[in-house]
């Protein structure tokens, strides 16, 4: 894991910003919990409308570029969301998907894309809900809008003529999808492309809502390097 780290460390001081996702548009957003008629999830959080806690989240979302390859290539593109105080008081979480299919196989693969909008985002890898295997997707809703092309100039004049909206749901063992929430992005905020918020999915998890063990080591010491790399440039906020 040393490897990954200092990879990772060296790349993200090279870019001056993330080693991955290096460049992104940082905005506000909220989430809100959708109920349905089906089991709780045994998620506190994800209970809310059945529960006394609260429905809707402020968040911070960021939307980015994989590779950061050139404007006219198509990316991987991600999708990294913050919920102020989903785990409890003071206790951030974390979701962080990538562009994908929406298959039960598809679902875990990346896919490039250059709509913002073309497609699912999704964990890739299996989340425990509850208890439960399961993956993870965010669905945008395209409601009649042109294709957005994911690069932040593009993003910020999309969302200059409305918010985009996602619906978030885990996938269940019979191969649906599960709706559990819907966020909300609006305004950007005043920070530069290359500005991110420290996303980690280890460190930002909550009771009954956590990354697998899959590749964990491997993630988090990408996680380490890529922040100890830009805390060598002096840049507090780090991704």
């Amino acid at each position: 894991m040393r490897v990954v780290e200092a990879v990772f460390r060296v790349l993200a001081r090279l870019r001056g910003a993330p080693a991955l996702h290096p460049r992104g548009l940082m905005c506000t957003a909220e989430l809100d919990v959708v109920a349905d008629e089906r089991e709780p999830w045994g998620v506190k959080w994800l209970d809310a409308p059945r529960l006394d806690a609260p429905r809707r989240y402020a968040a911070t979302a960021r939307l980015s570029r994989a590779a950061g390859l050139p404007r006219r290539l198509p990316d991987g593109l991600g999708l990294a969301v913050r919920l102020e105080q989903a785990a409890g008081p003071g206790r951030p979480l974390d979701l962080l998907l990538t562009s994908s299919g929406r298959g039960r196989i598809t679902c875990r693969l990346p896919r490039l894309r250059a709509d913002a909008l073309g497609g699912p985002y999704s964990s890739l890898l299996s989340y425990r809900v509850g208890g439960h295997p399961c993956v993870l997707a965010a669905f945008p809703r395209r409601s009649g809008r042109a294709p957005v092309h994911g690069d932040p100039v593009s993003l910020r004049a999309a969302l200059a003529a409305g918010p985009l909206v996602f619906d978030l749901c885990a996938g269940t063992a019979d191969g649906a999808w599960r709706a559990f929430a819907v966020l909300t992005v609006r305004s950007p905020l005043p920070l530069g492309q290359e500005e991110s918020a420290d996303f980690d999915i280890y460190r930002h998890s909550a009771e009954g809502f956590s990354p697998g063990r899959t590749l964990a080591a491997t993630r988090r010491a990408a996680y380490r390097g890529s922040r100890a790399g830009r805390r060598g440039l002096g840049r507090g906020r780090t991704g």
